[in-house]
């Protein structure tokens, strides 16, 4: 099995910044691509970022305020949040792409979601 443990979300001030992680565990085999999303309550989970071995991308909403990145020998992906508005609120959810080491298929994963609040 793969588990994904999320952990950085908390209080965060507007034009602040948070830092979140996911770390992914268990049987991996390989890591395709990574991803964040959000939920706001009262609105659909959205994409945040992705990135893959060679690319990320961004929703327009957080492109040149947030980044993301990964750590492979850690199995670990980040999301960088700076200039934080009151928008960012939401629970914070990582997906990643994993290729199982028991069974060599592919699958994807969620964390179980971290909350984040811009708030002053």
């Amino acid at each position: 099995q793969v588990q994904l443990v999320e952990s950085g979300g908390g209080l965060g001030q507007p034009g602040g910044s948070l830092r979140l992680s996911c770390a992914a565990s268990g049987t991996i085999f390989s890591i395709n691509a990574m991803g964040w999303y959000r939920q706001a309550p009262g609105k659909e989970r959205e994409l945040v970022a992705t990135i893959t071995r060679g690319a990320s991308t961004y929703a327009d909403s957080v492109k040149g305020r947030f980044t993301i990145s990964r750590d492979d020998p850690k199995n670990t992906l980040y999301l960088q949040m700076n200039s934080l508005k009151p928008e960012d609120t939401a629970v914070y959810y990582c997906k990643v792409q994993v290729r199982d080491s028991r069974t060599y298929s592919w699958g994807d994963y969620w964390g179980q979601g971290t909350q984040v609040t811009v708030s002053s």
